[in-house]
Protein backbone atom coordinates (compact mmCIF):
# COMPACT_ATOMS: atom_id res chain seq x y z
CA UNK A 1 0.00 0.00 0.00
CA UNK A 2 1.48 3.39 -0.88
CA UNK A 3 2.59 5.60 1.97
CA UNK A 4 1.04 8.96 2.81
CA UNK A 5 3.46 10.95 0.58
CA UNK A 6 2.65 8.71 -2.40
CA UNK A 7 -1.09 8.83 -1.78
CA UNK A 8 -1.01 12.62 -1.53
CA UNK A 9 1.15 12.99 -4.65
CA UNK A 10 -0.79 10.25 -6.50
CA UNK A 11 2.59 8.81 -7.49
CA UNK A 12 4.39 5.65 -6.52
CA UNK A 13 7.38 6.05 -4.21
CA UNK A 14 6.94 9.80 -3.74
CA UNK A 15 8.67 9.97 -0.34
CA UNK A 16 11.99 11.74 -0.99
CA UNK A 17 13.97 9.18 1.03
CA UNK A 18 12.41 6.10 -0.59
CA UNK A 19 15.14 4.44 -2.63
CA UNK A 20 12.94 2.74 -5.24
CA UNK A 21 13.64 5.30 -7.98
CA UNK A 22 17.44 5.44 -7.48
CA UNK A 23 17.61 1.63 -7.37
CA UNK A 24 15.49 1.13 -10.50
CA UNK A 25 17.30 3.97 -12.27
CA UNK A 26 20.62 2.24 -11.70
CA UNK A 27 19.24 -1.08 -12.96
CA UNK A 28 17.33 0.33 -15.95
CA UNK A 29 19.64 3.18 -16.90
CA UNK A 30 17.55 6.33 -16.44
CA UNK A 31 17.88 9.52 -14.41
CA UNK A 32 16.32 8.96 -10.96
CA UNK A 33 15.29 12.62 -10.72
CA UNK A 34 13.70 12.82 -14.16
CA UNK A 35 10.02 13.68 -14.27
CA UNK A 36 7.69 11.08 -12.83
CA UNK A 37 6.17 10.52 -16.26
CA UNK A 38 9.63 9.85 -17.76
CA UNK A 39 10.56 7.42 -14.98
CA UNK A 40 7.29 5.52 -15.45
CA UNK A 41 7.90 5.46 -19.21
CA UNK A 42 11.41 4.04 -18.66
CA UNK A 43 10.01 1.33 -16.41
CA UNK A 44 7.39 0.42 -19.03
CA UNK A 45 10.08 0.28 -21.73
CA UNK A 46 12.01 -2.11 -19.49
CA UNK A 47 8.90 -4.27 -19.13
CA UNK A 48 8.08 -3.19 -15.57
CA UNK A 49 4.64 -2.31 -14.27
CA UNK A 50 3.88 -0.97 -10.80
CA UNK A 51 0.99 -2.06 -8.65
CA UNK A 52 0.43 -2.82 -5.01
CA UNK A 53 -0.51 -6.15 -3.53
CA UNK A 54 -2.94 -4.38 -1.21
CA UNK A 55 -5.48 -2.11 -2.86
CA UNK A 56 -7.30 -0.97 0.27
CA UNK A 57 -6.72 -1.15 4.00
CA UNK A 58 -6.99 0.71 7.26
CA UNK A 59 -3.73 2.27 8.39
CA UNK A 60 -2.56 5.24 10.39
CA UNK A 61 0.58 6.73 8.87
CA UNK A 62 2.77 5.25 6.18
CA UNK A 63 4.31 2.16 7.74
CA UNK A 64 3.15 -1.22 6.51
CA UNK A 65 3.42 -2.39 10.11
CA UNK A 66 0.53 -0.01 10.92
CA UNK A 67 -1.89 -1.78 8.56
CA UNK A 68 -4.83 -3.10 10.58
CA UNK A 69 -4.74 -6.86 10.08
CA UNK A 70 -7.94 -8.10 8.53
CA UNK A 71 -8.69 -4.76 6.85
CA UNK A 72 -6.63 -5.55 3.75
CA UNK A 73 -8.29 -5.96 0.38
CA UNK A 74 -5.87 -7.29 -2.22
CA UNK A 75 -5.72 -6.01 -5.75
CA UNK A 76 -6.94 -8.65 -8.24
CA UNK A 77 -3.47 -9.85 -9.23
CA UNK A 78 -4.90 -13.24 -10.11
CA UNK A 79 -7.02 -11.58 -12.79
CA UNK A 80 -4.02 -9.61 -14.06
CA UNK A 81 -1.96 -12.79 -14.37
CA UNK A 82 -4.78 -14.52 -16.24
CA UNK A 83 -5.19 -11.59 -18.63
CA UNK A 84 -1.47 -10.96 -19.14
CA UNK A 85 0.24 -14.30 -19.49
CA UNK A 86 3.41 -12.57 -20.70
CA UNK A 87 4.20 -11.51 -17.09
CA UNK A 88 7.31 -13.48 -16.20
CA UNK A 89 8.04 -12.19 -12.70
CA UNK A 90 6.65 -10.36 -9.71
CA UNK A 91 9.05 -8.35 -7.58
CA UNK A 92 7.74 -7.76 -4.08
CA UNK A 93 9.11 -4.62 -2.43
CA UNK A 94 9.74 -5.70 1.15
CA UNK A 95 8.74 -8.37 3.59
CA UNK A 96 5.26 -6.99 4.22
CA UNK A 97 4.47 -7.05 0.48
CA UNK A 98 5.73 -10.63 0.29
CA UNK A 99 3.64 -11.61 3.31
CA UNK A 100 0.54 -9.92 1.86
CA UNK A 101 1.10 -11.71 -1.46
CA UNK A 102 1.35 -15.09 0.30
CA UNK A 103 -1.76 -14.44 2.42
CA UNK A 104 -4.05 -12.72 -0.04
CA UNK A 105 -2.98 -13.52 -3.59
CA UNK A 106 -1.33 -16.94 -3.65
CA UNK A 107 -4.47 -18.76 -2.45
CA UNK A 108 -6.32 -17.35 -5.48
CA UNK A 109 -3.71 -18.63 -7.94
CA UNK A 110 -4.91 -22.23 -8.10
CA UNK A 111 -4.57 -23.35 -11.71
CA UNK A 112 -2.84 -20.13 -12.77
CA UNK A 113 0.76 -20.14 -13.96
CA UNK A 114 2.71 -18.37 -11.25
CA UNK A 115 5.59 -16.27 -12.54
CA UNK A 116 8.94 -16.07 -10.79
CA UNK A 117 8.60 -14.36 -7.42
CA UNK A 118 11.28 -12.09 -6.04
CA UNK A 119 10.89 -11.12 -2.37
CA UNK A 120 13.24 -8.14 -2.33
CA UNK A 121 14.34 -5.88 0.51
CA UNK A 122 12.17 -2.84 1.02
CA UNK A 123 13.24 0.44 -0.53
CA UNK A 124 11.36 2.29 2.21
CA UNK A 125 13.17 4.85 4.37
CA UNK A 126 12.08 2.65 7.29
CA UNK A 127 14.56 0.06 5.99
CA UNK A 128 17.54 2.39 6.38
CA UNK A 129 19.69 -0.38 7.89
CA UNK A 130 20.45 -1.76 4.43
CA UNK A 131 22.96 0.33 2.49
CA UNK A 132 22.05 1.62 -0.97
CA UNK A 133 24.63 -0.55 -2.76
CA UNK A 134 23.38 -3.70 -1.01
CA UNK A 135 19.80 -2.77 -1.85
CA UNK A 136 20.72 -2.16 -5.50
CA UNK A 137 22.60 -5.48 -5.66
CA UNK A 138 19.61 -7.36 -4.25
CA UNK A 139 17.22 -5.73 -6.72
CA UNK A 140 19.64 -6.49 -9.58
CA UNK A 141 18.30 -10.06 -9.37
CA UNK A 142 15.51 -8.93 -11.69
CA UNK A 143 17.94 -7.48 -14.27
CA UNK A 144 18.04 -10.55 -16.55
CA UNK A 145 14.27 -10.27 -16.99
CA UNK A 146 14.26 -6.61 -18.00
CA UNK A 147 14.33 -5.10 -21.48
CA UNK A 148 17.12 -2.57 -21.04
CA UNK A 149 19.87 -1.54 -23.46
CA UNK A 150 23.17 -3.29 -22.81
Amino acid sequence: MPGDASLQAVRYYAHPRNRFWPVMASICGFDPVASYEHRISCLHQAGVGLWDVIGQCERRGSLDAAIVRGSEIANPLDEVLMAHRSIVAIALNGGKAAEAFRRHVQPRLQGIRIPALFALPSTSPANAAIRHDALRDAWAAISPLLRVPA
